[in-house]
């Protein structure tokens, strides 16, 4: 059998009847050449492992305590035998049947290492979730090419510019197998896709966004969830590239206050709340998302520096906001 040159790679963990039928999308898509599915399942216990395994796809099963965002997608890249890997995740479904070969067109150019597709906020998502899939950088639809002249002009850069020049989701992307080597992920419990492109942006490498390959993917998170995963991507982003979006009492107030009243238009806008009483709910959630989201960039981004300092407070509050993010 001639060995494929694509693969592409998917961890799972009680994936449910929506993994499914995103797993026939993904295996109905048209390539110009041939690819496989190679999945790591850690642990699932709702019938997806005795799913996969009726599916022609490769299965490896590792235990759930052993499942980590950057080691096990270096190990699923190691199954893998294609030149390129396509990475992405259980609920993440491919918006049309021309994802992969969108994707893997990218690395017709030699110079390209990475490339990161769209994502489309589910029909579903709520009004809070969709506002802001919607301003992320992989929601947008113009192509794009990011590399830097130099170290020295990247960190130059403003932070935010910096994350700008480096965004990378392994939602939906796509790496050169032989770069893997000298650039593997790293042992991360978040953020393993912007570490790894900012290691190989500044080593002078290339990556793209190509929007024509899209995923339909969003949560529709607590409130609570929301603090808690942006405190995680925002302590992470500060280590990263000295991100500090909200970095005083003042400054924090101001931004509630300001992202409750957009989040107030959102919902006036928003044609799938119908009648008073829900819009009425959907205005006092807005100030649950808006001190949610800001409160994660302000104490994400401060606790780095608290936990370099020894706080106790910060330690105990670092464990208990990761858990489960």
């Amino acid at each position: 059998m001639t060995a494929p040159r694509v693969s592409v790679f998917i961890p799972t963990w009680n994936g449910g009847p929506e993994f499914r039928d995103n797993l026939a999308v993904i295996l109905g898509q048209k390539l110009d050449r041939p690819f496989e599915v190679v999945v790591i399942d850690s642990g699932s216990k709702d019938g997806t492992l005795e799913f996969l395994q009726s599916q022609p796809v490769r299965v490896e099963q590792i235990p759930n305590r052993d499942f980590n965002h950057g080691l096990t997608r270096n190990r699923g890249i190691e199954l893998c035998r294609g030149d390129i890997v396509v990475l992405t995740v259980q609920d993440a479904r491919p918006e049309s049947a021309d994802w992969l070969q969108r994707m893997v067109d990218c690395f017709d150019d030699a110079a390209v290492v990475g490339a990161f597709g769209r994502q489309v906020a589910r029909a579903d998502a709520n009004p809070f979730i969709k506002h802001r899939l919607s301003n992320w950088v992989a929601a947008g639809t113009e192509p794009r090419r990011q590399e830097i002249e130099s170290a020295e002009a990247f960190w130059r850069l403003q932070p935010l510019d910096r994350l700008h020049c480096i965004a990378f989701d392994n939602v939906n992307s796509a790496v050169r197998r032989s770069m893997m080597t000298a650039f593997p992920f790293r042992e991360r419990k978040f953020g393993e896709d912007i570490d790894w492109s900012l290691r190989v942006i500044l080593a002078g490498h290339r990556i793209v966004f190509e929007p024509r390959s899209a995923v339909v993917h969003s949560h529709n998170n607590s409130a609570y969830y929301e603090f808690k995963r942006t405190y995680a991507d925002h302590a992470n982003l500060h280590e990263t590239l000295g991100v500090h979006t909200i970095p005083t009492r003042e400054a924090l107030r101001r931004c509630i206050v300001h992202q409750a009243r957009v989040y107030r238009g959102v919902v006036d806008a928003d044609e799938r709340l119908r009648g008073a009483w829900t819009k009425t709910k959907w205005r006092l959630r807005a100030w649950a998302y808006s001190i949610a989201e800001n409160s994660g960039q302000y104490f994400g981004a401060k606790s780095k520096r608290k936990l370099a300092e020894g706080s106790r407070f910060y330690r105990w509050l670092d464990r208990r906001l990761r858990r489960g993010v």
